[in-house]
Parts: C-alpha cells; structure tokens; sequence
C-alpha cells in the first residue's frame, strides 16, 4: 500500500527563530543604512545628526514632529533633503493667515466630459497627497485650517463630498514653529501639540559647523543626496519596530518617568509639584516605547534598554508638561523639569 507524506509545519519554535532572524537582519540592515543617510544628508546639511536622528525615530514609528527653531537653521532643507536619501514624494506647505482647508486637502471641482458634454464632480487631491510633508510655520494659519491638517494626520485620510480618500503609506506630517515673531500667529493648543510624538529643538550650529556652512553655502552647487531606503522598505522597518521585545523593568521605568509629572497625584516628584500645572498623560508613555524601540533599531540592537528611554525624554515630554507661573518666573523650563526627573528616577529600580 502506497502512502503520500503530508508536508508538516515547521514547529513553533523554528518559526519564531526564523522571524527572530529576519527582524535581526532588518536591524542590521537599518543601522547600516543609517550611516549612509546621514553620510548623504551630510552633503546638504552640516552638523544636526541629533535632529536627523530623531526625525528618522518618527518616521520608524508612523508618528509625527514638530521641529522648532529660530529662522536660519536650515528646517526646510533638512526635511527636503531627508526626504530625498529616503526616496519618498515630498510636498512643502507654508501656512500662511489666508490658507484654507481646502487650499491643503483638495477640493471638488466641475469636470465637462468633452465628447458627451456632461458635467460631474472630480476631486482635484491637495499637497497633502504625498509621503513627507513640511508644514511651514503651522502656527501662522488659523485653527480652522490647522484643525484640517491635524485631522488628516491622526485619520491619515481625507473626507471630501462624502467620500474618503487614504493618504499615501508611508505618511509623515513634520511642522515647524518659529520661536520668536509670535504676532499675529496662532499657536497651537496643547491637545493638539500632543498628537506630535517628538517637539524636536533645532538649536544653533557650534562654531566649527557654522564655518562649514560659510564654505559649503557659497561655493560650488551642492551634490544632489542619493536615495538609501525605499517605501517598502521603511514600511518593512516600521512592521520590525513593533515586533521588537521590551522587558517589563523598561514599561515599568518608563511609566515611572510620566506619573511623576502629574502635580496633584501621591507620586509626583517635589519638583513636578512646585513648577507644573499639568503633568504627561499616557500618550506619553506610549511615545517613549516606541521611540525607544527605534532607537535601539538605530543603535543597531534588538533590544530596548532604561537608557533608550531616558535618551527620547527630552523631545516627548518637551510639549506634554507644562509649567506653572512659578517656573516661568525662574525660567525654569520643561527640558530642565524632565532633566531633573531623569535624574530622581532611578532606572534599576525593582518592578513592584
């Protein structure tokens, strides 16, 4: 009697370690490419590998940024260029007083079919169709219209007339502020700052990079950045950025770090009491997971450690703790609050 063998499924275990070994790659593959990313955003941008850093943190994890800085620092061009070394479309928005929605959604118009004459709606899409897009001083446009673009970010879609329309995959939403000139502007409210994972500060170049930039801005043209990852590949990385294990002595370091903001519960630090009127609420804690688990993926490991998490502190609770008018007459501000948090929260303390 003749018999067929049915193929059998790996077991369980053979799996896994297959994923394991894949996901190792991807890690492998990401830290390389990340040199290169910044070895050709280089050719455009002197010195920020922080804010590269960071910005490239949100785009692995499906998020957003706020990049703030005075004018002068080259937002614009580091987000362009960036964009460029990752092979995704990329469309610039600048906010201005008279925008509206529309001006940035798209907007239905009358299309007469030449050959039977009939008339119907066509959506004309908006610079909101594209993978990268800069939001120039987002706080120069009224909240009407920044409420259109904080929507399509967090739906990551579009309603016109009665229909959706999804917004391309991968998306990412980075918009700048200008500290200074605030008349006339609209900033934005701290509901709508939290749904940005990072507020990242683009601060000025030492003195060495601003020579750098004198020689490199007024001499020959620039080389163009080459491309180093593709779409599928970044949404290949965002996938690896979820499976990435945490330990539980991490969840538990990094939900430390946010309750101790909230002034008016039993575990807030002395410090939190004195100068926040509202600590950070769990987005929070959900934005240094993430951004710990990217960073370590940055870092070339697969596994995330306290020290990633205190590493992404600064730009996650950076527009989520506000403080009181007693800070702001000491000029104490929010990067010194969470400094001092950082340091009062020690990371080897055992789970409870």
């Amino acid at each position: 009697m003749n018999t067929t063998a049915t193929p059998t499924r790996p077991p369980q275990d053979a799996r896994t370690e297959t994923a394991s070994q894949h996901d190792l790659q991807a890690v492998e593959q990401l830290k390389s490419s990340c040199a290169k990313i910044k070895a050709e955003h280089g050719k455009i941008i002197v010195g920020q590998e922080q804010v590269v850093d960071q910005v490239l943190i949100s785009i692995l994890t499906r998020s957003h940024a706020l990049l703030v800085g005075v004018p002068g620092l080259a937002k614009t061009l580091l987000v362009s260029s960036l964009s460029q070394t990752l092979h995704l479309s990329f469309k610039r928005i600048q906010f201005t007083p008279d925008l509206m929605p529309s001006d940035i959604t798209g907007t239905e118009v009358i299309y007469q079919d030449p050959s039977t004459n009939e008339r119907q709606f066509r959506f004309l899409k908006g610079p909101i169709f594209a993978n990268m897009i800069l939001a120039d001083e987002i706080n120069r446009t009224p909240p009407k219209t920044q409420a259109a673009m904080l929507e399509a970010m967090q739906e990551r879609k579009i309603t016109v007339g009665g229909n959706d329309y999804p917004l391309p995959d991968p998306f990412f939403v980075l918009a700048t502020q200008n500290p200074i000139e605030q008349e006339g502007t609209y900033p934005l409210p701290e509901a709508q700052l939290d749904r940005f994972m990072f507020m990242i500060a683009v601060d000025y170049p030492s003195a060495d990079e601003e020579r750098q930039i004198m020689k490199m801005a007024t001499g020959v043209a620039l080389d163009k950045p080459q491309a180093v990852l593709t779409e599928q590949e970044i949404l290949g990385l965002q996938q690896v950025v979820r499976r990435m294990p945490v330990a539980e002595h991490v969840y538990a370091y990094a939900e430390k770090l946010v309750r101790v903001t909230r002034p008016k519960s039993d575990e807030a630090l002395d410090i939190c009491k004195k100068f926040l009127t509202w600590g950070a609420g769990p987005r929070a804690g959900l934005n240094l997971i993430m951004a710990a688990k990217a960073r370590a993926m940055l870092n070339g490991q697969f596994y995330v450690s306290c020290d990633d998490v205190a590493a992404v502190a600064l730009p996650v609770f950076r527009h989520r703790i506000i403080p009181n008018f007693a800070a702001q007459s000491e000029s104490v501000t929010s990067d010194d609050i969470t400094r001092k948090i950082l340091g009062a929260v020690p990371k080897d303390e055992k789970i409870r």
